[in-house]
């Protein structure tokens, strides 16, 4: 009888739980506690060592009047103090807002200042832009300096906090409380938009999402106990992709390191051994395209995940002859990162390298912790046929989707319409299933009432063989409305013209998609890897002039 299921008692802290990441801390500390957690430079923790600091983190934050929500805002590299933020603030009940370290102070300030910052958490290396971004607050929050080591050797910057962050820690120490969530629901962190057209905006995740996070990627990309993962990805990025999570829910070890290039990565998986690392496709590009006297092959399978625009086919098949097995995922920020990923079928292992790169660059179905994915009409908002032509939106439902924009509801109410999150992605879905980005809305270009995907076109370009990358926009057309234009960056000590660029897409395109008008130059890119569209716009709008 229901009544008799129904009465049966749910006990906070016995058969119920709240579900926090912080909890992958305390266990990886009593299960592993010699397990390597943590290592950058010549500094090396163990995960038992890596919990006290984030306890004394957690009760210095406490003692400097962090409470729930107050947003604890951090400038910082791919260190070992950003990783222990991402257990010590939310341990103090504090929102880590971790900032783009890439960003301007106007864009700096803004965030510091609508993101309420309480407390700002500050490597020296990057004081000159944070001097000029705290110098236009009203209300300044309290500085914590970094004081990187491995750094002194180099122009470090100079300190503008009341203390290290050491001395943070020392405050703090003995701790013992973990700080559990009182519902998690409660926010976790705040993490802005990487500001691709106007003002970013705040996306507030919460202890619930990152935490199914976690474990959906664990069996999206079957992680195996005590991976040893490259901190590739920038940390303040949907923090880290969530890896710093999923790492430590496996007793993994994080390899911190500052640098981003071709010789820095192989070097890392020459010496620690990697076995997994997230990158943006023009890291993956980088990668291919370095030289012999850098590369490094390991004699056995890294496992890499790559997010953001699509990576092109040859680019994933050059990757893979250097032992990395690609899988392609897509998320949003607003989705805590990736959601839909391209699940590996045994068949399509006897397809021949080419042909595999070309199914890796589909973005696949959604993640184990995902209710649901769907591709819209964005007219009607019926689900599209799956016949891989028919473009629509792809809206999202699930655990792992934002609470919300902070400060923001009319942008919160927009995104959430219709009861699903609004993606602003047009994608198609195949017959299997199996969805493939196209473009974003705002990018679509129609040339004489045809739909033409940049991205399809972006993809061709790559195949060039002195393209380093591509990006494809619209170009006003008095007789077709717009036409594609490419904006191209060639590869080192290359040499291209218009016409052999147009004549190799004739090549591989339909005539109507091939672009009309092509721009030599380095393409400008997020932090993240993104090339910012806006920026190319603006480029041809003041050509245009």
């Amino acid at each position: 009888m229901k009544e008799y299921y129904n009465d049966l008692p749910r006990i906070e802290g016995l058969n119920f739980v709240q579900l926090t990441p912080i909890s992958f801390l305390q266990r990886a500390s009593e299960v592993y506690p010699d397990q390597p957690s943590i290592i950058y430079g010549r500094q090396s923790y163990t995960w038992r060592q890596t919990a006290k600091r984030c306890l004394s983190l957690a009760a210095g934050l406490r003692n400097l009047g962090i409470t729930a929500g107050s947003t604890v805002a951090m400038m910082a590299a791919n260190t070992p103090e950003l990783a222990e933020a991402h257990f010590g603030v939310p341990m103090s009940k504090g929102v880590l807002n971790s900032i783009n370290t890439r960003l301007d102070s106007d864009t700096i300030s803004y965030i510091l200042e609508h993101g309420d910052a309480k407390l700002l958490i500050t490597d020296t290396q990057f004081s000159s832009v944070i001097s000029k971004a705290l110098s236009q607050l009203k209300s300044k929050p309290v500085v914590i300096d970094i004081v990187d080591l491995e750094l002194q050797h180099e122009d470090g910057g100079e300190r503008l906090g009341i203390m290290t962050y050491e001395e943070l820690l020392s405050s703090g120490e003995h701790a013992v409380d973990w700080g559990f969530p009182e519902s998690e629901w409660d926010a976790l962190t705040l993490n802005y938009t990487s500001g691709t057209s106007g003002r970013p905006k705040g996306v507030v995740y919460h202890h619930r999402g990152s935490y199914l996070m976690s474990l959906g990627t664990v069996a999206a990309w079957n992680i195996q106990k005590h991976p040893r993962y490259l901190y590739t990805v920038p940390m303040f990025h949907c923090n880290g992709w969530g890896h710093v999570w999923t790492m430590t829910l496996m007793g993994g070890t994080l390899i911190c390191n500052r640098a981003v290039n071709a010789e820095a990565i192989f070097r890392a998986i020459q010496n620690y051994q990697i076995t997994h690392f997230g990158a943006a496709p023009i890291v993956l590009a980088m990668l291919a395209n370095a030289s012999e006297e850098v590369r490094y092959i390991p004699d056995y399978r890294i496992e890499v995940m790559t997010a953001g625009a699509p990576p092109p086919s040859k680019i994933l098949e050059q990757t893979q002859k250097l032992g990395l097995n690609v899988t392609h995922v897509y998320g949003l920020t607003e989705t805590f990162g990736h959601v839909v990923f391209c699940d590996w079928k045994s068949e399509w292992s006897n397809l021949d390298i080419k042909q595999q790169a070309d199914i890796k660059a589909k973005q696949g179905v959604r993640f184990p912790m995902m209710e649901s994915v769907r591709v819209i009409d964005v007219a009607t908002g019926a689900d599209v046929p799956h016949d891989g032509t028919t473009m629509g939106e792809v809206v999202l439902c699930g655990n792992p989707v934002m609470k919300g924009y902070y400060k923001n509801p009319e942008a919160t109410h927009a995104a959430f319409s219709g009861g699903c999150f609004h993606s602003g992605d047009l994608a198609v879905v195949d017959s299997d299933g199996y969805l493939e980005i196209k473009d974003r809305l705002k990018d679509i270009i129609i040339s004489g009432g045809e739909n033409i995907s940049s991205i399809e076109i972006e993809s061709a370009l790559y195949k060039h063989p002195k393209i380093a990358a591509a990006a494809v926009i619209a170009k006003p057309d008095e007789k077709w409305g717009e036409t594609p234009c490419a904006f191209v960056e060639l590869k080192p000590n290359q040499q291209c013209t218009e016409e052999e660029v147009i004549a190799f897409c004739r090549e591989h395109l339909a005539g109507f998609k091939r672009p009309r008008h092509v721009v030599f130059g380095e393409l400008p890119k997020t932090s993240t890897g993104k090339i910012q569209k806006f920026e190319l716009r603006q480029r041809l709008q003041d050509r245009k002039a």
